[in-house]
């Protein structure tokens, strides 16, 4: 097996936040005047959403349950920057994106609205950081479906068994990956998904930029 290229999640897998998300949602909804709201409600809208242009249908969805003037758009702008300010990368990430792409090509699949998401890619200053960077928000698909991943294997211009995914998500990057016939390899850290045993290989997220380069070559 000869490993082409490799393509990465961005959430909690190359970038993560200095501050709980639980807080952050807590913040933006107080900025924006808003009723308060559960991480569990928001994340399963924002599954509901994952191809949207922004976040204002997710908050939209949560608070037309709610009997408020709140208004949604007003809501995810607060958000996206509360998470625009807490978010950094993971230490040593950007060197390690470079050297991988002396020897693959490298991509990104991310899933959420493409405002968010590419917002947090300007933030990072991660705009040119890969060889294709691709959004749910911009796709006909988020991940776990498998067009998703069809579709950044097209970008990438790579065959499925010669592609990794690296991804902290047991369902949609691991399992995602894997039912598209692209190998998983699975980030861990404190408090994130178990193992899943469909993972060509774990590693923990501390360990990334160490570990990644000598687990693809023994792939």
């Amino acid at each position: 097996m000869t490993i082409t290229a490799v393509g990465f999640d961005l959430d909690e897998t190359l970038a993560v936040s200095t501050r709980d998300r639980t807080s952050i949602l807590a913040d933006a909804t107080e900025r924006a005047d808003a009723p308060p709201l559960t991480r569990e409600e928001y994340l399963e809208s924002h599954a509901r959403n994952l191809t949207s242009e922004t976040r204002t249908p997710i908050f939209a969805a949560l608070l037309n349950e709610r009997d408020t003037d709140a208004d949604p758009e007003t809501l995810a702008t607060a958000y996206r920057r509360e998470i625009a300010d807490a978010l950094v990368p993971v230490s040593g990430v950007e060197s390690m994106l470079q050297r991988l792409r002396e020897e693959y090509r490298v991509g990104l699949l991310t899933n959420g609205p493409r405002v968010a998401q590419r917002d947090k890619l300007s933030t990072l200053g991660w705009a040119d950081a890969f060889d294709a960077a691709l959004v749910t928000g911009e796709l006909d698909a988020g991940k776990p479906d498998v067009r998703a991943f069809e579709a950044l294997l097209d970008a990438l211009g790579s065959e499925a068994d010669e592609t990794v995914y690296v991804g902290d998500d047991v369902d949609a990057d691991i399992a995602g990956a894997a039912d598209a016939g692209l190998i998983p390899i699975q980030v861990l850290y404190d408090g994130g998904p178990d193992p899943s045993p469909r993972a060509a290989a774990h590693i923990r997220r501390e360990e990334l930029v160490r570990r990644l380069p000598e687990v693809l070559a023994e792939l």
